[in-house]
């Protein structure tokens, strides 16, 4: 397999010369007294799969609504391919919506859903039909092209969905939670193909989710949203290993926080005070530069600490604490376990070896360590 030049890896929004193809503008969306989008500026480039992610109610969707052009800025601009959109109706928009309810006409055939959108806009007419075909096979649903959706399973009925969004070739395609009726094994397996579809077409596309692992699977880029404001625009490997604050680092994926006093040993290392009686983390590798004495939160992922049965040698943070719980997650043991000032810390362990043979129960002495590299200093 030949592998591709490490130059080509696609990161427009490394490129100070690479225009987007949306731009937002210090855009701000009242509704009433409520503030549901505070002054937001971001980029989004051409061929991206860009996921918008956040709990409920932090202004995700509101962003969709008003790239698709059914809510329009309070303040700031938005433009698509250089012009501002934000008088443009959504019927005239390069822009295409696909809603979590997929919205397909019951009585009209797999086909004739596809079809549906194309014979209203100003396609010719014999060029209809090849364009269905097309969208039939790279969604691969050509064998139920004359079913109607109640006679395919809820996978297929969104892919029909997004067959018919696709059809018109939208510049940008707008997902909103788009796999949130489906189960999880389903899920998953729709993400991949997602993303396989979003590659073949050259789509952009922005999805709304609140489901971390769903962004991080798919997106290029994701912007970690809350009450409103972005928090932090990255993609998913920067998001998970150098969070730019707690709430992103609490919010994707598992993590332990150690809140405490850093002191500057020089050189990019510190070390953290965080509970009496505890030794200082010794942290290394910090971009950080901090006066002794700073309020800091070190956080560090429960699969970058080892648990074992005597203190290791070859770590620079070595803990002594008692297992409290186990959570058996087939591929993955996670362990909670109580360190000497009380706090809690999960620290999770592949399970490459059968259930009889694992070392560890319930109440057990063991000793957690972790490099000094092995987490991130965060300030805020």
């Amino acid at each position: 397999m030949a592998h591709s030049n490490p130059q080509d890896v696609f990161a427009p929004w490394t490129d100070p010369d690479a225009k987007p193809l949306i731009r937002f503008a210090n855009v701000t969306k009242r509704f009433g007294d409520f503030t549901a989008i505070d002054d937001l500026t971001i980029d989004i480039y051409e061929r991206e799969f860009f996921a918008l992610l956040g709990p409920s109610g932090c202004g995700k969707t509101t962003i969709m609504r008003m790239l698709a052009g059914f809510e329009t800025p309070t303040e700031g601009t938005i433009e698509l391919d250089g012009r501002d959109i934000a008088r443009v109706p959504p019927n005239l928009r390069p822009v295409n919506m696909m809603f979590q309810s997929y919205a397909l006409f019951p009585h009209l055939s797999v086909w004739d859903n596809i079809a549906f959108g194309l014979k209203r806009s100003d396609m010719a007419k014999d060029e209809i039909p090849a364009r269905v075909e097309e969208m039939l096979r790279l969604t691969r649903l050509d064998r139920f092209a004359k079913r109607k959706p109640h006679q395919i399973s809820g996978g297929q009925r969104q892919r029909v969905a997004l067959a018919r969004a696709l059809a018109k070739a939208p510049k940008l395609l707008l997902l909103d939670e788009p796999l949130g009726a489906l189960d999880k094994k389903l899920r998953e397996e729709t993400q991949f193909e997602l993303m396989d579809i979003q590659e073949k077409t050259g789509t952009t596309f922005v999805i709304v989710t609140h489901d971390q692992e769903e962004a991080m699977t798919v997106a290029s880029r994701v912007a970690v949203m809350d009450h409103g404001k972005i928090k932090q625009v990255d993609t998913p490997a920067h998001i998970y290993e150098t969070p730019a604050s707690t709430y992103v680092a609490d919010f994707i994926g598992d993590v332990n926080l150690f809140r405490g006093t850093a002191t500057a040993r020089g050189d990019g290392t510190y070390s953290i005070d965080y509970g009496e009686g505890s030794a200082p983390i010794e942290v290394s590798e910090c971009d950080l530069s901090l006066e002794t004495g700073a309020s800091v939160t070190f956080a560090i992922r429960p699969e970058k600490i080892r648990v074992s049965s005597e203190p290791p040698e070859d770590r620079d943070n070595v803990v002594e604490g008692t297992i409290i719980d186990i959570g058996y997650l087939g591929n993955l043991s996670t362990y909670h376990v109580e360190l000497p000032g009380g706090q809690m810390v999960k620290a999770s362990m592949t399970n490459a070896t059968r259930l009889s043979r694992r070392d560890f129960t319930w109440e057990d002495k063991i000793w957690l360590s972790f490099r000094s590299s092995a987490g991130v200093v965060l300030t805020e």
